[in-house]
């Protein structure tokens, strides 16, 4: 076969539409039939969820070898793309020239063609992507990424890259992983008997990070606009449908921002990457909506089209109170929203996307800018159907004395955050942001149950396989 012909990709032949060309295609075999004469296979290259039907002739050169392709092979052919006398494809490729690269055993290789359950192919994770499932969520996980940067690109906004590795705990959780090179097996240890972490890599105990958050307030007092995308890891012991030990976060931070900027920035934010994978996925959102959710794409819609409901956290407690329905985690003021609250409220009492806003400044972090009651903090959470909070922000405090309170009565190490201080110090301006998992959205997207099936290789307590 020629290299000198550029490959297609079978997305492009069908958006094209073109008849009677030659074509080289690249892919992988998804079944292959014979007739008296001919061979017929369907072959896949994972640019879209159609298939292109290959017709090879028997006359063909290497006619036996083609006779060994089984599922999971992968080949070239080159050949006349020519109009399908079948119903049900508008094209088929006549092969003038077939080569294998790998064939599959069929013994042994677990993606045959028939069903298998989502438990049973996160144990193949590293082949998972070939199915068409997983074809579906990897290509509008990559839709969703592209949105995210441009959405903030058209913006003014500047993408930074933050620590994987930190000193500091942003969340106050304490739910994180620790970074060493000391050797477990002789650890070293001060006068007091305790670890000596001088004595390590950094010279100071170290984490992955739970979030980029407080080195991109830093950026933003430069920059104005900036955001970050990238992974963030927790060290939760969380085995749940909604939770990982290591994802994807995105988090913009702008000054000169009030809570409302934040809250607007965010909604224009979820409905613009939501319409990019209704423009640019629909095939596969209709694959995901037959088997998975028969619901999903009248709910981005929905989403799309429809202005966010913005009330209190004052008042959502009061028509939690108010509902007459029975939760599990009762419901009280001081006490965070859970889950199973935030889709009554987006499910059947406002029936829409809602911006919560002012929650009780005891169950928020030090950094989030105290109102002026004393009780709340100008914090907001934006609550979808099904999933509950996908978005988490906040304005900042921008006071020093006030940021300064709040850290020692949280009991945390003030010597720690000198640098993030310092931006108070230091020509200091009213400034806010918000964070969005990734995957959750993606969950959302894709109507998927399980949040371990739209990241490629899921972390969670007891598994960091492939």
């Amino acid at each position: 076969m020629t290299g000198s012909q550029r490959p297609s990709c079978i997305k492009d032949l069908y958006r094209l539409m073109q008849f009677d060309i030659d074509v080289l295609v690249r892919g992988w075999v998804r079944t292959r039939r014979d007739s008296k004469g001919f061979s017929f296979i369907e072959m896949n290259d994972g640019s879209c969820l159609k298939n292109l039907q290959v017709v090879v002739d028997a006359a063909l050169p290497n006619y036996i070898e083609i006779l060994r392709l089984t599922v999971g092979s992968a080949i070239a052919v080159r050949g006349r793309l020519v109009k399908s006398p079948a119903k049900g494809q508008p094209f088929e490729l006549r092969a003038e020239d077939v080569t294998i690269y790998g064939l599959a055993d069929p013994a042994t290789y677990p993606l045959q063609k028939k069903g298998h359950t989502l438990e049973f192919l996160r144990t193949i994770a590293h082949l998972r992507p070939r199915s068409n499932t997983f074809g579906c969520v990897f290509r509008i996980r990559n839709t969703l990424a592209w949105a995210i940067h441009k959405f903030f690109q058209e913006r003014d906004f500047i993408y930074i890259h933050t620590p994987i590795i930190t000193a500091s705990d942003c969340e106050g959780a304490g739910a994180m992983f620790r970074v060493t090179s000391l050797d477990p097996a002789a650890l070293p240890h001060d006068e007091t008997g305790t670890i000596d972490y001088k004595k390590d890599f950094f010279g100071r105990p170290t984490y992955l990070t739970v979030s980029g958050q407080l080195e991109g307030e830093l950026f933003a007092m430069a920059f104005s606009r900036i955001y970050t995308f990238g992974p963030t890891f927790r060290a939760e012991n969380s085995n749940t449908p909604r939770h990982l030990a290591e994802f994807w976060m995105v988090e913009p931070e702008a000054a000169f921002f009030d809570l409302r900027d934040d809250a607007d920035l965010a909604e224009d934010f979820l409905k613009y990457i939501i319409a990019a994978c209704l423009d640019a996925n629909m095939e596969d959102l209709e694959f995901l909506s037959k088997w998975y959710d028969k619901e999903l794409i009248p709910t981005l819609r929905h989403i799309v089209e429809t202005t966010f409901e913005r009330i209190t956290y004052t008042e959502a407690v009061s028509l939690l109170e108010s509902s007459g329905e029975t939760f599990e985690y009762p419901t009280r003021w001081g006490s965070d929203l859970q889950t199973e609250h935030e889709r009554y409220l987006t499910e059947k009492r406002i029936k829409k996307p809602v911006i919560v806003t002012d929650y009780p400044r005891t169950i928020k972090p030090f950094y989030m800018r105290q109102n002026d009651d004393g009780r709340t903090v100008a914090a907001m959470d934006i609550l979808f159907p099904r999933i509950g909070e996908v978005i988490g922000g906040s304005q900042r405090e921008e006071r020093l004395d006030v940021l300064l309170a709040r850290i020692r009565e949280m009991g945390l190490n003030e010597e720690a955050y000198w640098w993030y201080l310092d931006t108070r110090r230091y020509g200091t301006v009213p400034h806010a942001g918000f964070g969005l998992g990734f995957e959750r959205a993606l969950q959302f997207c894709t109507g998927m149950s399980n949040i371990r099936d739209v990241i490629p290789f899921p972390r969670h307590p007891g598994s960091a396989e492939f």
